[in-house]
């Protein structure tokens, strides 16, 4: 089992800016020394091949799985019955201190809830495992850290103290 924290960004609704709000994260948090990895949740289908390239080339001949290794990374794309689960993910990430997770609202895991004003002001995760709440709202009531949705380095901390230490 992977022993590195993972912390999910989840949000009821799309168009909150969880992954505006994860990039400015990131790079906060790797300009401290850390070495993130991410995992994002999506909903659709979607390519990270490119059409004509030998590996999608493999892929459209058949091949469930196919894989490319250069200098100084690799990526492996394997066809799946249906979405794989995000533990499974997880125990293939290497090489890092931490995991942030953009989705995967039904995870049992540490999550932010990140809530606009302008999309609604439900929160969706169950209070034990609601670490935080980045928001525009500043009144909004809840028994968790509320943190401004521009205070990425607040957030940092909050993981550092909580996670990192």
């Amino acid at each position: 089992m992977n022993d590195v924290p993972v912390i999910c960004f989840v949000a009821a609704k799309s168009g909150t800016g969880k992954t505006t709000f994860l990039e400015k994260l990131i790079r906060e948090m790797t300009e401290c020394g850390f070495r993130v990895g991410v995992i994002k949740s999506d909903a659709h289908r979607f390519d990270i091949d490119k059409p004509g390239k030998d590996s999608w080339r493999f892929a459209e001949a058949g091949a469930r799985s196919t894989a490319i290794i250069g200098p100084d990374q690799y990526a492996v794309i394997q066809k799946t019955e249906m979405k794989k689960d995000i533990e499974d993910v997880i125990a293939m990430i290497e090489g890092v201190d931490i995991i942030l997770v953009e989705g995967f609202k039904m995870s049992q895991r540490p999550r932010f809830e990140v809530v606009r004003r302008e999309v609604g002001t439900d929160i969706v995760s169950p209070l034990e495992n609601l670490i935080g709440v980045i928001t525009d709202i500043n009144d909004l009531a809840v028994p968790v850290p509320v943190i401004d949705i521009n205070d990425y380095q607040a957030v940092a901390d909050l993981i550092v103290e909580k996670y990192l230490s």
